[in-house]
């Protein structure tokens, strides 16, 4: 459990809102981690938290809730984001309480947040701040409520939304692990981490040997996403957290900017885990091509992993990689 979890469970238990609210209380939670009573309905779009949950959903479209909780991310826009949606699923009168740690920014979020709306009581604790608001006539910006659904990027041929990964610009990886991708790629192809789908539709425009290609991402806003920017018949998409659950094919490719952050931290053992993943699910003889910062530790787990690799251009930030099972 994060700390704004066991803040935002601490301002229930001791009645921040004015009384305890009583177990069962009909409630939504955005973003949400272990609930802070029984009775809430779910939202979580990682894959990984959403496993660790009894009974959750992707995405909450609708409602006319009392209670609304909203677990705040390092994302600002997302966090407007989700504040908003919040807001749209309350019943007038009805109470979104919001909770995130200091680090991530929750103290200028809470001010943004007061000229806004103004706000009904606000707690530190556990280096968080957990706060509410009463939804009444005063609406979100209009900005806020934009940043809810998909948003053009780069020449607005493609669309993105907060909290996935490089969200509002083509990420410079990505951007150079697609220039030096060959046109010969043939057969079944999986992109591992595929973000939201700049990596795959560019190589489905020049790589026309190819029969079919898996776009695989832990976030569901990122495939989301994916769904409206490739929209060639080759293409499918699949919500899965590749270092615990089986890709849906052996390949004879895989394209793969690896994740390696969870959370405020930097975690490496992720990406390693991805590759990992991606040599179980090729075919013997497949090819991996593979971006990623230069400073990262992936040598050792690609040799383990893999037959042989070989460096394709370093630019000084980041590495591209071509690894043979």
């Amino acid at each position: 459990m994060s700390q704004a979890s066991r803040a935002l469970a601490y301002a229930f238990e001791t009645g921040m809102l004015g009384a305890p609210i009583s177990n069962g209380q009909r409630a939504f939670f955005l973003r949400a981690e272990d609930p802070p009573f029984g009775g809430i309905d779910c939202e979580q779009s990682f894959r990984p938290d959403f496993l660790k949950l009894n009974q959750a959903t992707p995405r909450i479209e609708q409602g006319s809730w009392p209670l609304g909780l909203v677990l705040l991310t390092k994302h600002k826009e997302e966090n407007f984001a989700n504040i908003a949606r919040g807001w749209a699923l309350l019943a007038d009168g009805g109470t979104l309480v919001c909770a995130g740690a200091n680090d991530d920014g929750a103290a200028s979020l809470e001010k943004h947040v007061a000229k806004a709306f103004g706000l009904a009581d606000s707690l530190q604790k556990f280096h968080c701040r957990t706060f509410c608001l009463i939804k009444g006539d005063k609406a979100p910006p209009p900005y806020w409520r934009g940043l809810a659904g998909l948003q053009p990027v780069s020449d607005s041929s493609w669309r993105s939304t907060p909290g996935i990964f490089a969200w509002d610009k083509i990420d410079d990886g990505s951007a150079l692990l697609a220039a030096h991708l060959p046109d010969d790629l043939l057969g079944y192809v999986g992109d591992f981490g595929c973000g939201w789908g700049y990596l795959s539709r560019e190589v489905l425009a020049r790589a026309t040997g190819i029969q079919h290609i898996d776009l695989i991402d832990a976030e569901h806003l990122a495939l989301d996403a994916a769904k409206v920017n490739v929209t060639d018949p080759r293409a499918s998409f699949h919500w899965l957290d590749l270092p615990s659950e089986k890709a849906p094919h052996t390949y004879d490719v895989i394209i793969c900017n690896p994740p390696f952050h969870t959370g405020r931290a930097s975690t490496p053992a992720l990406g390693q885990q991805v590759i990992e993943a991606a040599s179980h699910a090729l075919r013997p003889g497949g090819r991996f091509y593979m971006v990623a910062n230069r400073g990262l530790p992936y040598e050792a787990t690609l040799k383990a992993n893999f037959a042989s690799f070989e460096t394709l251009i370093d630019n000084n930030k980041f590495r591209v990689s071509r690894a043979i099972r």
